[in-house]
């Protein structure tokens, strides 16, 4: 499902270049859950931003579901995310205003959905991740763990094949982590590929294979 082939990546901070990633290469097949960790600075971010189409690279290739991601302009970019990538993030980023259902639907404006089909896929993934009696809410009204469900539930809208998620417990306390960890795997068990980073070893035990970077390489890559 995926390729990446000897991507480096670097930042400019002022006259310096700093590379991030070094020559890093993985394969991800469909169906896995992997958990990306290391210490700060590792180049973790960076690499799930490159696997979300949110960076681009500066060497290497990029292949997801066929194809070459490194070579797509960023209309391409744009329609890969849409079609392909569910993206879930620490701090929720739901819109503070609208209500969950809402919040879920806002992937779709950009698909040209009907206004009923929005509805009907955004109740149908609430009630996938078991927060549909809270659709009518805005954020300020559920609790963190509630808030991340509905961050979920428009993560898988679209149907991706693949869910990004950037350290997806750290705003919650552990038992609320739990619970979102156990829908995580849930959701890989029943088909939904995942690469999350995290910092956390008990986090990252949910997964069935951790990637361990450090100094911006793979020290280390294993099934658990």
């Amino acid at each position: 499902m995926i390729n990446l082939s000897g991507i480096n990546k670097n930042y400019q901070i002022g006259e310096l270049q700093l590379p991030v990633l070094k020559n890093v290469s993985l394969n991800v097949d469909a169906g896995e859950f992997i958990a990306i960790m290391g210490p700060s600075g590792s180049g973790k971010t960076t690499l799930l931003n490159i696997i979300g189409c949110l960076d681009s690279v500066d060497g290497g290739s990029y292949n997801l579901t066929g194809e070459n991601v490194d070579q797509a302009s960023d209309d391409d970019l744009a329609r890969i995310r849409n079609e392909h990538i569910g993206f879930v993030f620490q701090l929720f980023n739901l819109v503070p205003r609208i209500s969950a259902l809402r919040n879920v639907e806002l992937p779709m404006l950009y698909s040209g959905i009907p206004p009923a089909e929005r509805h009907r896929r955004a109740h149908q993934a609430l009630e996938r991740v078991s927060i549909a009696e809270r659709a009518t809410h805005v954020p300020s009204q559920l609790s963190g763990g509630q808030q991340q469900r509905v961050a979920i539930a428009r993560a898988l809208v679209n149907k991706p094949q693949l869910l990004v998620a950037d350290e997806p417990t750290g705003s919650l306390d552990s038992a609320t982590g739990r619970e979102i960890m156990s829908l995580f795997r849930e959701l890989n068990e029943a088909g939904t590929t995942i690469i999350m980073v995290t910092h956390e070893e008990d986090i990252a035990a949910y997964a069935k294979r951790i990637v361990r970077l450090k100094d911006g390489v793979i020290a280390d890559d294993g099934t658990r």
